[in-house]
C-alpha cells in the first residue's frame, strides 16, 4: 500500500515537472527559490513556505473537495502568496485534466457534515437556533433563495459538529465487504445534515418542524451496518462529483421524499443560496410532474420525475362507457425527461396497494385487452418487466448508473390511515426485531426481475432498515396547526395521520447517505466527463 502511494506520488511529480509543463514548474520553482533566499537573507520566519506546503497538501490529498473555480481556490490562500496560488491553481488544473484520482480506487470518509476543511466546531443547535429559520414557513420562493447570501446562525451551527478527521478508505478494504443494509440504528447527536425549517424545497406535509412537532430525538439516529462503516454524506464532495451532470429520482411520493432530502442536504453546503434555483418553475412540490433544482456553481441538477407506477396510466372505451386503466405493457410518457441522466433512482410500490390496483378488477390493460381480474402482485411483476425491458433497450450503461430503491413499510397501528390507525407519539425506533414486518413480497418480485436484466442495476434494499423507524413519520404533524385544547389534538389524531411519508430532516437522509456510499465506493464521478 505504501509503495503504491509512493509510486502514485512519484508519477504525479514526473507529470508536474514534465517538459509540457516547464513554464509552470519553472515559475513555481523560481518563486519558491526567491522566497527561500528572501527568508534566509532577512532572517524571517517561514510562514510563506508553510502556506505553499499546506497548499500542496490540500490539493494532493483533498483534491476532490477543492472547487475547480479560481474564486474558491483563491479564498483558501492568503493574499500575500498570490504567486504561490498561481502555481497551485495551475498544478491543480493539470491534475484534474489528468484524472489522477479517477484511476485510484479510494473513497473519502469525511468526519464533518460537508467535509469543509478548517470549519470551527460550534456544537449542536439550541432551540433558539432552530427557530431562527422559521421565516421559511410553507411558501416556496420563485428563485429558491433565502433572500440573501448571508449565512444564518442556525446554518453556521451546522457546519462543524464532528471531531472526526478525514480518512481514506480503499474500496477493496474489508470495511466495504459487508451487507450495508444489515445493521442497527445508533444515536448520533451530530445529525441531522440540515436544520429543521431551513430548506424551502420540502413539502409542507413533510416539514414536521414547521408543522409543530415538539420532539427532535427522531433526528438523532445513524444507520450503522454490522461489520463495516459507511462514510457520512459529504455534500461538497457529492456536488463536485455531480459537476456537469444530472441526477434524477423517478417514482412516487416516497421518492419525492428522498429527492427533497437530497436537495436540502446539498443546498445546505452552499454559502450563496441564490446560486441554487428551481429551474422547473414550481412553487409547490407536492404535485406530480417534473421538478428540477440547479446548483449553478457546479452546473449540475437534481431532478424529480413523478411516476408512481413507472408504467402508463390510460383509459379504455368499451361499448358506451370509458374507464381508467393501467397499461402494464407501456412505460409512462415521462421517460424522455430522464433517459439521458447520469444517475437515475427508480421506485414504485405504494400505489400498488391503493383500492383499484389492489382489487385488480377491470383495471390492468395489455394491448387492447383489459384483464377482468388480475392479482396485484402478478400485475406488479408485469409492470416491472416492462420497465426492465425499457432500461435494457434505452439506457447507455457507459453513461448512466441505475438504482432501484426498495419498498418501505408504513407504521399504522390500530387501523389503517382512514380507519383510525396512527403512529402519533412514537419517539423512538423499533429495537425488538420480532416486531418488524415480514419482507415485502413486492421486493422479492423486484429481485427476480433485476436478476434477469442485462443492464447493471443497484438494488437499494432499504426495507428493513426503514421498518425500524416507526418514529420518523409526520403522523398528525402533516400540516401546520395550533391546537387550542388537548381534546382537539386527540380528535385529529383519531381522524387521519400520515404514517407513510417521512419527516424532513429524517430517515430519507439516510437513504441518500447510502446512495452516496454506493456511488463513490466505485469511484463514480472522479475524473469523469
Amino acid at each position: 500500500m505504501h509503495r503504491r502511494n509512493q509510486a502514485m506520488v512519484s508519477k504525479k511529480l514526473e507529470q508536474f515537472f514534465s517538459p509540457s509543463r516547464k513554464f509552470i514548474s519553472g515559475f513555481c520553482l523560481g518563486t519558491v527559490f526567491s522566497l527561500t533566499v528572501l527568508l534566509i537573507s532577512n532572517s524571517l520566519n517561514s510562514s510563506p513556505i508553510t502556506v505553499v506546503q499546506q497548499g500542496f497538501y490540500t490539493v494532493g490529498v483533498n483534491s476532490s473537495l477543492v472547487s475547480s473555480t479560481n474564486e474558491s481556490i483563491a479564498s483558501e490562500m492568503h493574499d500575500s502568496t498570490g504567486e504561490a496560488n498561481g502555481c497551485l491553481s495551475a498544478r491543480e488544473e493539470n491534475f484534474k485534466k489528468d484524472g489522477d484520482f479517477a484511476s485510484n480506487p479510494v473513497i473519502l470518509k469525511f468526519g464533518g457534515f460537508h467535509g469543509e476543511v478548517g470549519r470551527p466546531e460550534i456544537g449542536n443547535l439550541s432551540k433558539q437556533d432552530v427557530h431562527a429559520e422559521e421565516r421559511v414557513e410553507g411558501s416556496f420562493p420563485t428563485n429558491s433563495s433565502n433572500g440573501d447570501d448571508k449565512i444564518t446562525e442556525v446554518e453556521i451551527a451546522y457546519q462543524g459538529n464532528s471531531t472526526e478527521k478525514d480518512e481514506i478508505i480503499e474500496s477493496d478494504s474489508p470495511v466495504w465487504k459487508c451487507d450495508i443494509y444489515d445493521g442497527k440504528w445508533v444515536r448520533d447527536d451530530s445529525k441531522p445534515y440540515y436544520p429543521g425549517g431551513s430548506c424551502p424545497y420540502i413539502d409542507r406535509g413533510f416539514n414536521c418542524h414547521l408543522n409543530g412537532r415538539p420532539d427532535d430525538g427522531f433526528l438523532r439516529w445513524k444507520w450503522q451496518p454490522n461489520g463495516c462503516d459507511i462514510p457520512s454524506l459529504n455534500a461538497t464532495d457529492f456536488l463536485e462529483r455531480l459537476r456537469g451532470k444530472r441526477l434524477v429520482i423517478v417514482g412516487d411520493s416516497l421518492n419525492r421524499n428522498m429527492w427533497e432530502s437530497l436537495v436540502c442536504i446539498l443546498r445546505h453546503s452552499i454559502r450563496r443560496k441564490r446560486r441554487v434555483e428551481d429551474i422547473s418553475g414550481k412553487r409547490q412540490f407536492n404535485k406530480y410532474g417534473f421538478h428540477a433544482i440547479r446548483f449553478k456553481d457546479y452546473n449540475c441538477s437534481v431532478d424529480f420525475v413523478g411516476s408512481p407506477f413507472l408504467v402508463r396510466k390510460s383509459s379504455f372505451t368499451s361499448k358506451n362507457r370509458s374507464f381508467e386503466t393501467l397499461r402494464l405493457d407501456l412505460m409512462d410518457q415521462n421517460t424522455p425527461k430522464y433517459q439521458d441522466a447520469d444517475v437515475i433512482v427508480f421506485n414504485t410500490a405504494h400505489w400498488w396497494v391503493h383500492f383499484k390496483t389492489a382489487r385488480g378488477r377491470n383495471f390492468f390493460q395489455e394491448g387492447n385487452y383489459v384483464h377482468p381480474q388480475l392479482k396485484m402482485l402478478e400485475a406488479y411483476k408485469k409492470a416491472l418487466n416492462t420497465w426492465a425491458r425499457w432500461v435494457d433497450k434505452n439506457i447507455n450503461v457507459h453513461k448512466t448508473r441505475v438504482f432501484f430503491r426498495g419498498y418501505v413499510h408504513t407504521h399504522y397501528s390500530n387501523g389503517k390511515w382512514n380507519t383510525g390507525g396512527g403512529c402519533h407519539r412514537e419517539t423512538e425506533p423499533i429495537f425488538n426485531e420480532d416486531h418488524l414486518s415480514k419482507y415485502p413480497s413486492k421486493m422479492r418480485a423486484v429481485e427476480s426481475v433485476l436478476q434477469e436484466m442485462k443492464t447493471p442495476v443497484t438494488y437499494m434494499n432499504i426495507s428493513r432498515l426503514s421498518d425500524y423507524r416507526k418514529d420518523g413519520h409526520p403522523s398528525i404533524f402533516r400540516r401546520s396547526m395550533e391546537y387550542k385544547t388537548k381534546k382537539e389534538q386527540n380528535d385529529l389524531a383519531k381522524k387521519s395521520q400520515d404514517c407513510v411519508h417521512w419527516c424532513l430532516p429524517g430517515a430519507p437522509d439516510t437513504w441518500n447517505e447510502l446512495l452516496y456510499a454506493l456511488l463513490f465506493k466505485e469511484g463514480w464521478g472522479l475524473g469523469q466527463k
